[in-house]
C-alpha cells in the first residue's frame, strides 16, 4: 500500500550532503582559491630556492603560507558573493550561487568569512609579519577596492581587481624571505598584467549579462574592438617580465618568451576573427593554460639551475 510519498520526494541525506558541500565550495570560490594557491606555492618555492633555506626544515612556513592564503581567499570570495547577491541573479554564470538560492543566509556567510579571515591572518602572521600585512592588503583590494567600489562604477574595475590577484605569490615569497627581492615583484607583475586579458576574454563572452547587471566592463562600455586593443596591449606588456627572472636561467626566459609569442599571435588574430565570441573563448582558455604552465615551469627550472 502506498504511504502517500514517492521515492523522489524522500530526502536523501547523502545527496543533501553532497549538494551542501558543492554550495560551500561555490561560496568560497574554490576555483579561484586553487589557482591562487598555485602562484602562492611558486613564490614560496622560489624563495626557498634562491635563499638556500631548507624546504624540509621550514615546512611549517609552507603550512602557514598555503593554508593561511587559502583561508583569506576563501573569505574574500564569500564576501564577494555576499556583496553581489543583488546582481548575481541576472547572470546565468552566477544565478545558482548559494547566496542567491538562499542555501547560505547572509549572517552565516558573514560569520564564515570573518572566521576564515581571522584564522588565515593568524597563520600568515605566524609565517612573517610581511606575509600577514600582504594578506590584509589583498583582502582589502578585492573586497573594498574591487567588489564594493570599482566593479559597479568604473570601466577600470578589472585593472583594480588585478591588484588582489597579484598578491598571493608575494605572500608565498614573504613567508620565506620578507625582504621581497626583484624575483618576488616579477611574479607580482606577471600576475597583475596577466589578469586583464584573461578577464576581458571572459567579459566578452558574458557581455550581455554584464550589461543586464549594469556592470561597466570594458566590452560593455567600449565595445569589442576597443577591448581587443586593450588585450593586445596587456599581452605585449608581458614580454619584458621573464628577463626579471634571469635567476631561473636562459631556458626559462626562452620558454616564457615563446609562451608570450603564442598569446600575442592569438591576440592579433582577434582583429580578423569572424566569430568574436569563439575567439574570446580561445583567448580565455589560452590564458588559463598560460598561467598554470608558466608558474609550474618556474618551479621546474628553479630545481635545475
Amino acid at each position: 500500500m502506498s504511504n502517500g510519498r514517492t521515492l523522489s520526494t524522500v530526502a536523501d541525506p547523502k545527496v543533501e550532503t553532497i549538494t551542501l558541500w558543492k554550495d560551500f565550495l561555490a561560496l568560497i570560490k574554490i576555483g579561484i582559491v586553487n589557482s591562487n594557491l598555485i602562484t602562492t606555492f611558486t613564490g614560496l618555492f622560489l624563495a626557498f630556492q634562491f635563499t638556500g633555506k631548507s624546504f624540509l626544515h621550514n615546512f611549517d612556513l609552507l603550512v602557514f603560507a598555503i593554508l593561511g592564503t587559502g583561508l583569506i581567499i576563501a573569505a574574500s570570495g564569500a564576501l564577494n558573493n555576499l556583496i553581489d547577491r543583488d546582481i548575481d541573479p541576472v547572470m546565468s554564470r552566477t544565478k545558482s550561487r548559494p547566496t542567491v538560492t538562499g542555501r547560505f543566509k547572509a549572517p552565516a556567510v558573514l560569520t564564515l568569512a570573518i572566521t576564515f579571515l581571522i584564522a588565515g591572518e593568524v597563520l600568515l602572521f605566524s609565517a612573517s609579519a610581511v606575509a600577514g600585512w600582504l594578506g590584509i592588503i589583498g583582502v582589502l583590494a578585492y573586497v573594498v577596492l574591487y567588489s564594493m567600489w570599482s566593479k559597479r562604477q568604473h570601466v577600470s574595475n578589472t585593472v583594480v581587481g588585478s591588484i588582489s590577484g597579484a598578491v598571493p605569490p608575494l605572500i608565498g615569497w614573504a613567508a620565506v624571505d620578507p625582504t621581497l627581492p626583484m624575483g618576488a615583484w616579477a611574479l607580482f607583475l606577471i600576475m597583475f598584467i596577466w589578469q586583464p586579458p584573461h578577464f576581458y576574454a571572459l567579459a566578452m563572452r558574458r557581455t550581455e549579462e554584464y550589461r543586464a547587471a549594469n556592470i561597466p566592463m570594458l566590452p560593455v562600455v567600449k565595445g569589442f574592438e576597443r577591448t581587443k586593443k586593450s588585450m593586445l596591449m596587456w599581452v605585449l606588456l608581458l614580454f619584458p617580465l621573464p628577463f626579471l627572472l634571469q635567476q631561473l636561467g636562459t631556458g626559462f626566459v626562452v620558454f616564457a618568451t615563446f609562451m608570450n609569442i603564442g598569446w600575442l599571435y592569438l591576440a592579433l588574430r582577434g582583429f580578423k576573427a569572424k566569430d568574436d565570441l569563439k575567439w574570446a573563448t580561445s583567448m580565455f582558455v589560452y590564458s588559463l593554460n598560460y598561467m598554470t604552465i608558466l608558474f609550474v615551469s618556474m618551479i621546474i627550472f628553479s630545481i635545475f639551475i
